[in-house]
């Protein structure tokens, strides 16, 4: 077992080891996935220390900070060089505030966007308008004519609202990484293309490394694919029982998106490959599904960038009104799409109206980050349709809707290490999410008055993709630190997840005593316990891992 030196040294000093890693009948019958594999290069290698390779400076492009006047001319030009250069490039911005008015698209790998720090004498880049003013970007197209064709409308009639969604809710950003041409997300079948499929898979297990594929010829060492699985089956198809882990899928009522669409992928796992032996190949981190000929499973290539990264800087916008839910202007920071092997690190981020959102990205660690300001948010940092994504010392200060955020299709991706002091919520926003982590997390929770419970797990989404995520979400070592009735001794329940099969819980605590209520299907152990010798999934699990080579 891949953990077991790290657990036998720990059994041996006479510390505390929960049963779901240490009991040999309670992990048989709970399946808990091994998420150390998230981050930059599966976290076995350190981000890349400021190097100065090809190093430009906006300066000699003609942008000056702090004096006042718009420097997006000047960047893009920057930004047009260093995309046609070749080698490893670094763009490199100096202290100070620049004002900006444009995307800067980021379309070519190793490369790194550099500011000079995100604290004081450190740079600034200050949006005064949302990309609502910008011209539309034509790689959401396809989105805009989703919106109008479904008539996606927010209604609150309670505000006297009736607002269409705009294109922003969860897509752009004022830094925007992409392939060029390149479709990020699937929303209306008349852009489908045929993904370009290099094999179908034969047979492999779950949690397993080895797969056995119908060809190699296609395939080599070193390929970043993806491995998609499909439900053709309709709606009760059986890779939905291995999704939700064989849960009874009409009492989760299951949303139409998961048998409406039998040609699109319902499971997409990137992968590396690292051997192949006659019709086997073996691939870096642990497959998320069995291989079955029902699911249709095939490895099809997969375009992204590799080795990008963005650091040190502060991203400003104005105080601006909060119009309402998915009715955001677009005062984005950052879009990363198409991404491996990357990274954000050292960045706040003031008056959002999301901090940082994805699509698309695999192995990408986000460490550092700060969101800030009076504004309501929608997001901070969103992981969707993510695979292996490692986010990391977040800190949420501002009010935000969903400020711990997993959304449609990601899996195997982290929250490690955040803290939210605001409205907390460890959401998880449907659409075949599943085996994600919520790891050593620190949240801060004001009480309705006389009302002892809190909806930590709240899930949010639309009907057409509940339940609100699949098999094996967990949550290890989650303080709640209650600002409130410290005088009253009342027992708080921890609530707001009714449709989320077979999570599980351990270590969730609190100042005060906590009770769980979680459907269905939960594994909860170490209620009100502070695991103090593993404190972080995680890091236990790669450390074994490193370990057991």
């Amino acid at each position: 077992m891949i953990f077991s030196c790290l657990l036998v040294s720990l059994i041996a000093q006479g510390q505390h080891v929960p049963n779901i890693l240490s009991n040999k009948l309670v992990k048989s019958e709970n399946y808990l996935p091994d998420f150390s594999y998230a981050g930059y290069h599966f976290s076995e290698v350190d981000i890349p220390f400021e190097s100065t390779d090809t190093a430009l400076n906006v300066e000699d492009f003609g942008a000056i900070p702090n004096d006042g006047l718009d420097d997006s001319k000047a960047i893009l030009e920057a930004m047009k060089v260093v995309n046609g250069t070749k080698g490893n490039a670094v763009l490199q911005f100096p202290a100070g505030r620049f004002i900006l008015s444009e995307i800067l698209y980021i379309s070519r790998s190793n490369f790194t966007l550099r500011g000079a720090g995100s604290g004081l004498g450190g740079t600034t880049l200050y949006y005064p308008r949302p990309l609502k003013f910008f011209s539309d970007p034509p790689e959401l197209k396809e989105l805009r004519e989703y919106l109008v064709e479904l008539n996606k409308i927010q209604k609150e009639p309670v505000n006297n609202l009736t607002l269409p969604f705009s294109q922003y809710a969860w897509s752009g950003g004022m830094i925007w990484t992409m392939v060029p041409g390149e479709r990020v997300k699937s929303y209306l079948d008349k852009y489908d293309k045929a993904p370009v499929v290099l094999t179908k898979l034969v047979d492999g297990n779950r949690g397993e490394h080895d797969i056995t594929v119908e060809s190699v010829d296609k395939l080599k060492v070193g390929d970043v694919l993806q491995i998609q699985w499909f439900n053709k089956e309709g709606e009760n198809g059986s890779f939905l029982y291995s999704l939700y882990d064989n849960n009874n899928l009409k009492a989760l009522k299951l949303g139409s998106h998961h048998w409406k669409y039998p040609n699109h992928a319902l499971v997409s796992q990137k992968v590396l490959v690292t051997q192949i032996k006659g019709k086997k190949i073996r691939i870096k981190d642990p497959l998320l599904h069995d291989i079955k000929e029902a699911w249709a499973p095939v490895l099809a290539e997969w375009k992204h960038l590799e080795e990008v990264g963005i650091e040190h800087f502060n991203i400003e916008f104005p105080m601006a009104p909060n119009i309402a839910h998915h009715v955001e202007d677009g005062y984005n920071a950052m879009y990363l799409t198409r991404l491996y092997n990357g990274w954000v690190k050292d960045v706040k981020i003031k008056n959002a109206d999301s901090g940082i959102l994805t699509d698309e990205i695999s192995n990408v660690t986000i460490q550092d980050i700060e969101t800030s300001g009076l504004k309501k948010a929608h997001y901070s940092v969103a992981m969707g349709s993510v695979h292996n994504v490692l986010v990391q010392n977040l800190v949420v200060k501002n009010k935000v809707t969903h400020p711990l955020s997993i959304n449609t299709m990601s899996t195997k991706s982290v929250y490690k290490d955040c803290k939210v002091y605001q409205d907390p919520i460890l959401d998880q926003h449907s659409g075949a999410n599943h085996q994600n982590l919520f790891d050593n997390i620190e949240v801060w929770v004001s009480l309705d008055e006389n009302k002892f419970e809190y909806p930590l797990f709240a899930g949010g989404g639309a009907g057409y993709w509940k339940p609100s995520h699949g098999a094996f979400s967990t949550f290890w070592n989650i303080r709640v630190n209650f600002t409130n009735y410290h005088d009253n001794d009342k027992v708080v329940l921890l609530n707001g997840m009714k449709d989320g099969p077979s999570a599980r819980l351990i270590g969730v605590y609190a100042n005060k005593e906590i009770d769980i209520e979680y459907a269905p299907n939960p594994y909860i152990e170490e209620t009100n316990k502070r695991l103090v010798n593993i404190p972080s999934l995680f890091n236990y699990q790669l450390i074994s891992r490193k370990n057991n080579k």
